[in-house]
């Protein structure tokens, strides 16, 4: 009897050791944001409506035609005149790049703002255990990961993942790498760094599918530190709830509608192809199939079973010169995400893709306002543009302790990738919005390139255009 006792007691203490191991293993694989830092270059860099003219004066590859295809471009873009330009562009190299102007671009990115975030956050180098690098347009040797801690002399047991061609969703891909590594190791720091690189990238062609690139892609960047350490729960702003990645790379449309390659005259660029929006809406829509079980309440998923049943049986009973009404196609989805969402941070690739997402989800202007303010200050700076619009709203204080932040992400591939935060606490550094974040959101955000340059388009003489466009600008 004794040994019989002492036999359930050793399976039952067994037992809830168990229990507790799994409860203990779950605990640890949170993801939790302790902080980031976005870049911003000095302003000597910024890309105002007069360097815009200067740079396209010294490419001689843009003419006339080419010209008003950027005014236009521009002026629809979202994009104001202080957002930031690569120093070979602003020195007139735009068509000349050279190995290091890339170099420099990304250790001056690199460099500054992990310093800032270390500072701030109290963590030494040695520290990091994990550190993800994307960059899609640039792969040196030896990689920027390694660099990187050549700079910090890092440990040589740092887990380094350094991810190219990626697009602009790669930020989120980066941070799926370390959720799966805290999932599997305990107590850890993760440094993310994500940015693009445009010196290199200048396209000097005349292909309008390929100049749309350089009117829209913007320098920037952003460092973050990350843990899984339960210890520092309260410190952290963040915790991340759901990530969801859909990948269309398998459709031929999908995969070819926006890339990297060279034009009929064998010069490179970043090409945009006219069906980028429908490869867009699959790979949203798709992912918002999967993301909506995870986020969104019962309630809201039960009206939207009971309403497409509604819907269903009304096709039966509604004329066909009358079925538009009833089940016509809509861009809004048939779900309300504001019941499970408090915030939107959506990827500034433009004013159209901020429109679209914001039709599709039925958002209103405040909800809007976060990426279209980034957009018109910093521009589409990549896979870094959904840390600058976290920023905007954390300087200006909408971030409040228990609230959920949706983030989506767009990019080449097609990708579109999105994930759930939590908020952790009252959130209110002002980070790189702080010297103009009191003047956001400004009274208007018209354009001056159109005013200053609207010239142009009444000119129909090509062979004088750079002439007067010289002359203008020395005026």
């Amino acid at each position: 009897m004794e040994f019989l006792t002492l036999l359930c007691a050793f399976t039952i203490m067994h037992l809830c050791y168990l229990i507790w191991k799994v409860y203990d293993q779950r605990r640890d694989q949170q993801c939790y944001i302790l902080n980031y830092q976005c870049y911003k270059p000095g302003d000597e860099r910024k890309l105002g409506s007069e360097r815009c003219g200067k740079i396209i004066g010294n490419n001689d590859d843009i003419g006339l035609n080419e010209c008003k295809f950027f005014l236009k471009a521009i002026v629809n873009s979202g994009i104001g005149e202080e957002t930031y330009a690569p120093r070979n562009f602003v020195e007139g190299r735009a068509t000349n790049p050279t190995l290091q102007d890339g170099i420099e671009e990304m250790e001056e990115f690199c460099h500054e703002s992990i310093a800032k975030l270390l500072n701030k956050s109290g963590i030494s180098p040695s520290e990091i255990d994990v550190l993800v690098v994307n960059v899609s347009l640039f792969s040196a040797i030896p990689s920027l990961t390694s660099r990187i801690i050549n700079h910090y002399k890092m440990r040589e047991d740092i887990k380094a993942y350094n991810l190219a061609g990626m697009g602009c969703s790669a930020s989120l891909i980066s941070l799926d790498i370390i959720q799966n590594i805290f999932k599997s190791q305990k107590n850890k720091y993760a440094l993310l760094l994500t940015s693009e690189s445009l010196s290199p990238n200048w396209y000097s062609g005349n292909n309008r599918s390929m100049i749309l690139a350089n009117c829209l892609f913007r320098i920037g960047g952003c460092a973050i530190l990350l843990t899984n350490k339960r210890s520092l729960k309260h410190k952290a702003i963040l915790k991340l709830k759901h990530l969801v990645r859909t990948h269309h790379g398998a459709r031929d449309d999908a995969h070819n509608c926006c890339s990297q390659k060279e034009d009929e005259q064998g010069k490179l660029g970043f090409f945009l192809a006219k069906d980028l929006p429908k490869a867009a809406t699959r790979a949203f829509v798709d992912n918002l199939r999967v993301l909506s079980p995870k986020i969104l309440p019962a309630r809201e998923l039960f009206r939207f079973l009971f309403m497409s049943v509604i819907k269903k049986v009304s096709k039966f009973h509604v004329p066909k010169s009358a079925a538009g009404g009833v089940g016509g196609t809509s861009n809004k989805s048939p779900l309300n995400f504001k019941t499970g969402v408090d915030h939107f941070c959506l990827h500034t690739g433009g004013k159209a893709v901020i429109d679209g997402i914001g039709m599709s989800l039925d958002l209103n202007e405040y909800d809007l306002e976060p990426a279209r303010m980034s957009l018109h200050r910093f521009g589409n700076t990549s896979a870094s543009s959904l840390w600058y619009v976290l920023g905007y709203m954390e300087a200006k204080k909408r971030l409040k302790k228990g609230e959920r932040v949706l983030m989506i992400s767009l990019g080449a591939g097609f990708k579109c990738n999105s994930c759930l935060w939590e908020v952790m606490r009252d959130a209110d550094d002002r980070n790189v919005w702080d010297d103009c974040i009191d003047y956001y959101p400004p009274h208007s955000l018209a354009n001056p390139f159109m005013e200053k340059y609207g010239w142009i388009n009444n000119l129909e003489d090509a062979s004088t255009f750079k002439h007067k466009l010289a002359q203008f600008l020395q005026n």
